[in-house]
């Protein structure tokens, strides 16, 4: 059975595709808020940028084991209304004249807090949803919906702010949340498999162990401790990179909210293409090498937007943006079915919080350098040096084990058992991985 007849499947994928729609508004909306509305600097749009990313550092990892003592779909539902009455705060303090840049600080860390345990728990619940072997076809289905979601998004989300004002636009990314949170609530109970859990209470001796056992299966596994390490490198660069690029494209380039969003529409149709063709090059490359290749474009895109000549800014510009969305998806899709298929369950949210800790603890630290070079040489200066960092992270996953993984010689198995005892992180020398 193809992965696109199993209905509660296609539940994940509309709550994904359309909540993802609204984020893409919000990603435009928030930081704009902050300068057309309160008139806010560089370096304060990068700590906003950060205030999103932030818990990943701060609870990342214990995230990881409540959600593996926890059943998944309420977290799931539980997340996205928190992120809908965050954001809705913001049109109203607004239109009661109230907004100030620290309510949009808190609202942005609440956001980042309940986007921390969806993720954690939205990863390892997908292996419920679907077979072992419909994996990488369901991760690829799920970046189609991003896709679309990121074609959709920014120009609505430009137009709406032109139209409605970045504050009030928000208001759409609150419903796309309470749209998801119905759909995830339509998938059956029992869809879960069950999983031995010790309940939500957990002394710290115990959060500390039951962390440490994560910590020590993704260091210790010679496949998943090189794609944390790449994927940390690119956040890095990408967390500088995306803190300061609004305000370069408004304030260096002149960009409208229109221009802007219309620009990264387009720039977005990488992410569909990787989509259609991420299983494909998949089957055909093998995993491991689908996941250099997209470290790589992942990596060079961002360096096309301080590189852009001013008589094709435009066009360079879209051309990086297609050339690191297509490498994102291409990246994405490989080292995420990658980690399903290698991870006990019993591990797998410990797992995920691991890896979300370590490659997405480097944004909020990407976002604050970036703001200071900012600050220090000016937005194009920073840029470069932003960009620059992440272009050769690919050769951490080139010159490693994961460069023949998945591969004609070097076949993944699938596994669906496992334990959560101390000894799992011996894995590393599996034939699973070889």
């Amino acid at each position: 059975m193809r992965v696109t007849q199993n209905l509660d499947f296609r539940r994940l994928r509309a709550a994904q595709g359309v909540s993802q729609i609204g984020s893409q508004i919000g990603i435009l909306a928030l930081p704009l808020a902050a300068l057309q509305v309160l008139h806010a600097s560089a370096f304060e749009v990068s700590v906003l940028t950060a205030a999103q990313v932030v818990p990943f550092l701060l609870i990342g990892l214990p995230a990881g084991v409540w959600v593996d003592r926890l059943p998944r779909r309420p977290i799931l539902i539980i997340s996205d209304l928190m992120r809908a009455v965050l954001l809705l705060t913001v049109p109203l303090a607004y239109a009661l004249d109230l907004l100030t840049l620290g309510q949009l600080y808190v609202v942005a860390f609440g956001q980042g807090v309940a986007t921390v345990f969806f993720d954690v728990a939205y990863q390892s619940y997908l292996p419920d949803v679907v077979e072992p072997d419909q994996l990488t076809d369901g991760n690829a289905q799920l970046e189609l919906a991003r896709s679309a979601s990121q074609l959709i998004g920014p120009s609505a989300g430009g137009w709406l702010i032109s139209v409605l004002k970045a504050p009030v636009a928000l208001c759409a990314d609150a419903l796309s949340f309470l749209f998801s949170a119905f759909m995830v609530s339509r998938i059956p109970r029992d869809r879960e498999k069950p999983v031995a859990r010790g309940g939500p209470r957990a002394s710290w001796s115990v959060l500390r162990k039951e962390i440490g056992e994560g910590l020590a299966f993704v260091r210790r596994h010679r496949l998943l401790a090189p794609v944390a390490g790449v994927g940390a490198l690119l956040n890095f660069s990408y967390g500088m990179v995306a803190a300061i690029f609004t305000t370069y494209a408004v304030r260096e380039l002149g960009f409208s909210a229109a221009k802007l969003g219309t620009l990264m529409a387009i720039g977005a149709l990488g992410v569909v293409l990787g989509a259609f063709v991420a299983r494909g090059l998949s089957q055909r490359l093998g995993t491991g090498p689908s996941i250099v290749l997209g470290a790589l474009l992942n990596g060079v895109g961002p360096l096309c937007s301080p590189a852009a000549p001013a008589s094709a800014t435009e066009v360079v510009i879209t051309c990086g943006l297609f050339l690191q969305s297509f490498g994102v998806v291409l990246f994405n899709v490989n080292q995420v079915s990658l980690r399903q298929s290698i991870t006990p369950r019993p591990l797998m949210g410990r797992m995920t919080a691991t890896i979300r800790f370590v490659m997405w603890g480097t944004l909020p630290v990407g976002s604050l350098c970036s703001g200071a070079l900012a600050s220090a040489f000016g937005l194009h200066r920073a840029l470069w040096m932003s960009a620059a960092v992440g272009a050769l992270a690919f050769l951490g996953v080139l010159f490693s084990d994961v460069r023949t993984a998945g591969t004609r010689n070097s076949p993944l198995t699938p596994v669906t058992t496992g334990t959560a005892a101390a000894g799992v992180p011996s894995m590393a020398d599996a034939p699973v991985e070889s």
